[in-house]
């Protein structure tokens, strides 16, 4: 089973396809950034975004894509083309046929790091050694994404929840 884990953002997406093998060992498959241009109009720019997570959908197939959920706190407008990013992941992975779930920051740091309240360095830290990384996942909007998948499968580690009413489509 692949799970992506998507870092939602305009100028900078994060992705992880993990997947879990013998003995629950999750194994990284793919880790990056799709980036479009702040030059260009931010339509322009969703569209780009949203052509390049239905290439990962259609190259990777993953059962689930788990989103980080977007909570505006200081920038509102950057909080805005943020929520934009994760409408256009959320709409293109349900479109083509994934199940779909959200994850507060919180929920992450705690699953991945044990403490809700964990920095970027913890999270990139834990990511490094549940996957196995001989180094950090950069930039942090790609170890942010793997953490996001973690998380997943944290709390549905064999797949067996995504039938459930709760994530029936």
């Amino acid at each position: 089973m692949f799970v992506m884990g998507v870092d939602p953002g305009l100028t900078r997406c994060g992705f992880a396809v993990l997947t879990i093998g013998r003995g629950r060992k999750v194994t990284p498959v793919a880790m990056g950034l799709v980036r479009t241009d702040p030059n260009m109009q931010a339509a322009y720019r969703l569209a780009e975004l949203q052509s390049e997570i239905r290439g990962l959908i259609e190259e990777f197939t993953p059962k689930i894509v788990a989103v980080e959920r977007v909570f505006i706190q200081k920038n509102t407008s950057t909080g805005i083309r943020v929520a934009q990013a994760a409408g256009v992941v959320i709409t293109e992975a349900a479109a083509m046929g994934c199940f779909v779930r959200e994850y507060s920051p919180n929920e992450v740091k705690a699953a991945v790091a044990g403490d809700g309240r964990a920095d970027k360095e913890m999270v990139q830290t834990m990511v490094q050694q549940l996957l196995g990384l001989p180094e950090k996942a950069k930039p942090a909007d790609v170890s942010d994404a793997a953490a996001i998948a973690l998380c997943h499968l944290a709390f549905d580690p064999t797949g067996d929840l995504l039938g459930q009413k709760e994530l029936v489509r």
